[in-house]
């Protein structure tokens, strides 16, 4: 079974930067979409960004587009996200996921069935 870490979360200022990763189990990533999703407290979890399995294509929420950019080693079975020029409102806690597709999708019903347990990004002065 596909088993995901997350890893790279912390305390930034606003304006700052973090790059999450999380690492797959699996030799056979190279098969799965990846998606980020994000959940703030007293909110639903949504879509951040997600990368198809070849890495040829990637989505990006409208709250986050020119400020995080998703990318995926498949080498290293591991999946990026940096974040640039990050704001409070950033604040959640990240959760990566993948889906055995060759597309992705920023809805977190997609075919998403396996999830990793989170790391916490903080954004605050």
């Amino acid at each position: 079974q596909l088993q995901l870490v997350e890893s790279g979360g912390g305390l930034v200022q606003p304006g700052g930067s973090l790059r999450l990763s999380c690492a797959a189990s699996q030799f056979t990533f190279d098969y799965y979409a990846i998606g980020w999703f994000r959940q703030a407290p007293g909110k639903e979890r949504e879509g951040v960004s997600c990368i198809g399995s070849s890495g040829s294509s990637t989505n990006y929420a409208d709250s986050v587009k020119g400020r995080f950019t998703i990318s995926r080693d498949n080498a290293k079975n591991t999946v990026y996200l940096q974040m640039n020029s990050l704001k409070p409102e950033d604040t959640a806690v990240y959760y990566c996921a993948a889906a055995s597709v060759p597309y992705c999708s920023v809805y977190v019903n997609y075919e998403y069935a396996y999830w990793g347990q989170g790391t916490q990004v903080t954004v605050s002065s």
